[in-house]
């Protein structure tokens, strides 16, 4: 263990810390000699696979016990040895947990536990050709019928399209309510029809998706008629600290990398990791993440302690980390020269799986946004 794990030690408990060695068993033995996947067919079948290795393992019971710091160590640890497995955490979490906090028993058993066994695949189906970070903007409409709700409409950047076996998903059941007539539904993979796929330059199972007069039972509905933003919002407030540990993942193994090349690769007669300028680089990207992980675990340890809403915090958490994940993993390829931009290496692949995580669950403008409005406020209190 190195020094960077212990750092958070003092917002864990004794439970994590135990968790946190056996996860590293389980991704070294599990995860990390998985080859990543060369296309966007090959990640959708690695994904099922990842899905239930997680699955069996227990890896998903701190979803439904809303255990935001084991969720974090293990998006940490998953990240830094595949994204795709990262991605595969994220998607069972951000698909059951709104099932787990507003739905009934009923869905809760039927989707929400079978998810956390690794047993169906879950999705989160919110944004929208048109309604990204705006989600008033939404198009997708539901309508009663008798007892069932008819959804139309287009969903667009959803993860696991096309390989989920059901969507969490956000329609206007009042048009004329704006942000207040969205609800949020449970609508099988059967009741959706997979449009394409979108290829990510990382591979990802992510895709377009059309409900065209899908019906669902009345009871599949999640929360309250009207209810879908609350749920949308507070699902995504719980785990948007879990973006952030992904992001200390990718750059704790482009640190990682880059130590190990610093210490083997020979210039100018001696090892770069002799170099100052170099030393520099390396010393930037450890404070980068050792700040990165406080914020991370701070916000986690805030929700987990009774914390109802952990706004500022977790829009802290995500901006910095994702930021200086890029930053980091940035200044790992210019430590690896040439080697850092082939297409089969580390910190190749690191690069682009990165990047997203600036972008979904709330770009970083939007944090910043978040974070001036919290600010902003207290000062208007005085």
């Amino acid at each position: 263990m190195s020094s960077l794990d212990r750092t958070v030690d003092v917002f864990l408990e004794p439970r994590h810390v135990e968790a946190r060695a056996r996860l590293a068993e389980f991704v070294a033995a599990e995860i990390a000699p998985l080859a990543p996947p060369e296309d966007d067919a090959a990640a959708r079948t690695q994904a099922r696979d990842v899905l239930g290795r997680l699955g069996r393992a227990g890896w998903f019971a701190a979803i439904e016990a809303r255990d935001y710091r084991q969720c974090c160590l293990t998006r940490e640890a998953l990240a830094a040895a595949s994204p795709l497995a990262d991605a595969v955490f994220a998607l069972q979490a951000l698909g059951s947990t709104p099932v787990f906090r507003f739905g009934s028993e009923e869905l809760v058993e039927e989707y929400a536990r079978p998810a956390t066994r690794g047993e169906k695949m879950a999705a989160f189906a919110m944004t929208e050709p048109d309604a990204g970070s705006d989600v008033a903007s939404l198009a997708t409409t539901a309508r009663r019928d008798g007892d069932h709700w008819v959804l139309d409409g287009r969903k667009m950047f959803i993860s696991n399209a096309g390989v989920a076996d059901f969507y969490v998903t956000f329609a206007k059941t009042d048009p004329a309510a704006g942000a207040k007539g969205i609800s949020a539904f449970v609508v099988p993979a059967n009741r959706v029809r997979f449009v394409r796929a979108q290829v990510m330059s990382e591979p990802h199972p992510l895709g377009e998706i059309a409900f065209e007069g899908a019906r669902v039972p009345e009871s599949h509905l999640v929360g309250a008629e009207g209810g879908g933003l609350k749920v949308g919002l507070a699902t995504l407030d719980g785990l948007r600290a879990t973006v952030a540990a992904a992001a200390c993942g990718m750059a704790r193994r482009a640190l990682d990398e880059s130590l190990a090349w610093a210490r083997h690769r020979k210039q100018f007669g001696r090892p770069l990791a002799e170099h100052q300028l170099v030393q520099h680089r390396l010393a930037r990207m450890a404070m980068d993440l050792e700040a990165s992980r406080l914020l991370t675990y701070r916000a986690a340890a805030a929700k987990d302690g009774g914390q109802e809403r952990v706004t500022l915090e977790s829009s802290m958490a995500k901006a910095y980390a994702t930021e200086a994940a890029q930053r980091v993993v940035d200044d790992a390829i210019q430590i690896h020269g040439g080697r850092g931009v082939m297409a089969d290496h580390p910190v190749d692949r690191l690069y682009r799986a990165v990047r997203a995580l600036r972008i979904y669950e709330g770009t970083t403008e939007i944090q910043h946004l978040v974070i001036a409005g919290h600010l902003l406020a207290e000062g208007s209190d005085a």
